[in-house]
Order: C-alpha cells, then structure tokens, then sequence
C-alpha cells in the first residue's frame, strides 16, 4: 500500500499533540512525561491502533533529532546566575552520583535476576548496563514537581536538584556506551574506556565551549534580511555542533 507524506504528517501530528497534551497533565500531578509519551506510543503501536514500526535505523534517527532538542532547550532554560553558587555540587552529583546510582542498580538487577527471578537471569555487563540506563533522573518530572507544587526548599537546594537532573544524561549515556560495546567486544581494555571518557566529555567539551562561542559571535554580527532564518541558522549549528 503507497502512502502519502501527508499520511505521515497526519499521525505524526497527531500523535504529538496527543502526547502535549498528556504532558499537561504530567505536569499537574508530577508524573513523568515520558512515562506518558510511551503511553501513547504503546496505544498506537502493533498491540494498540495497529501503526506498524520496525526499523531501528528510522527510530534512532528520530531519537537523535528529539536528544539534540531537548539538550539545547534544556541549556537555554537553565540561568547561569542562579546555578553559579552550586555548580560544583551539581556536577558532582551528575557525574559521581549517576556512577553510583548505575552501579548500586546495577548490582541490585543482578542479584535479583539469580535469586528471585531467575526465570530471566542478567550477566554482569547487561545487569550494569539496565543501571546505566535507569541512572539519569527524569528532568522534566524533576522540574514538574517543583514548579507545579511550589515547594520551599531551602539552601538552593532547588536550583540544585534542576541542574543534577538536567546534566546528568550525557554520564548516562556514555554509560550505556561503554557497557554496549563491553558486550559487543570484550576485547575492549580500560585503559580504552578511560581514553574514551577522556576523549568524549573534557575534549567534547572543550570543543563544544569554543564552538559556541564562535556561534555565538556568527550570529550576533550576520545582518540577515529575513529574522525568521534566525532560528533555522541557530537549529542548523544546533545540528553542527552535536556532529562535529
């Protein structure tokens, strides 16, 4: 059967309104958005309206885009005053804190899997990397709580807790990287693990530092004709920047 662009726009429109929507109400009583967006998905997949996908390649991509977004806009939001006094506490947590979570996580599915539930037994390796992918908190949910309750928290313990949750994917993601390619190849040494954090967060951010600051300075002196092309120069270094 042919099916149309619009076809696909139609439920992809849909689709993400639906969940907009469904965010609304993850932000009034602090459930997690993307508990609700798998939500929507599972209901409109195989087992629910029948929308056939199975291609990975497809899905990464499309995860790829929404990464590079949600990174960005998450970066946009935070204030620089007000995360300047906690910094170094925020980053701690985000790094060491998400190290620790994974491994405690990690350990815990192991001993479940070989005690309680051994019908499903996890090595190691896949037991580390299920931590690594439940290590990082929920950013949208952390701020959802504190926004939508209006809680009092003393000592910037808010700020705090909004810059852990929304710096903490990028550890968990080299996580879940590292113990992939540990299970694809266990060749792999640590001296090569060390190399590969070496390489991904101080010179990734390094260069993404230096990038931005001549982003920054391109944009500021352009003298386009047109201020829309504003935001799609800005989204096409958004994409630069993540590739380089």
């Amino acid at each position: 059967m042919n099916v149309s662009v619009e076809f696909y726009f139609l439920v992809a429109s849909i689709l993400l309104i639906i969940s907009i929507i469904a965010g609304k109400t993850s932000y009034r009583f602090g459930v997690p958005a993307l508990l609700l967006f798998l939500l929507v998905g599972i209901f409109a997949g195989s087992d629910g309206l029948g929308i056939q996908f199975d291609s990975p390649k497809q899905a990464q991509l499309i995860g790829v885009v929404a990464l590079n977004i949600i990174l960005f806009s998450g970066g946009m939001d935070t204030r620089l005053s007000e995360i300047r006094p906690i910094l170094w506490q925020g980053i701690i947590l985000s790094t060491f804190g998400v190290l620790l979570t994974a491994f405690i996580t990690g350990c815990f599915i192991f001993w479940l899997t070989h005690h309680l539930f051994t019908a499903i037994t996890f090595s190691f390796l896949e037991s580390m990397l299920l931590g690594s992918i439940m290590s990082s908190t929920d950013s949208a949910s952390v701020f959802s709580i504190l926004r939508s309750k209006k809680l009092s928290i003393k000592h910037n313990l808010r700020p705090l807790l909004e810059l852990e949750s929304g710096s903490n994917d990028p550890i968990a993601y080299m996580l879940m990287i590292v113990f992939i390619q540990l299970l694809q190849s266990s060749r792999i040494s640590g001296m090569e693990v060390v190399l590969l954090f070496f390489r991904q967060f101080i010179i990734g951010a390094l260069c993404g530092y230096i990038l931005s600051k001549m982003v920054v300075y391109f944009i500021n002196h352009i003298q386009l004709d047109y201020e829309g092309l504003y935001s799609v120069l800005l989204l096409s270094f958004l994409f630069f920047l993540y590739s380089f």
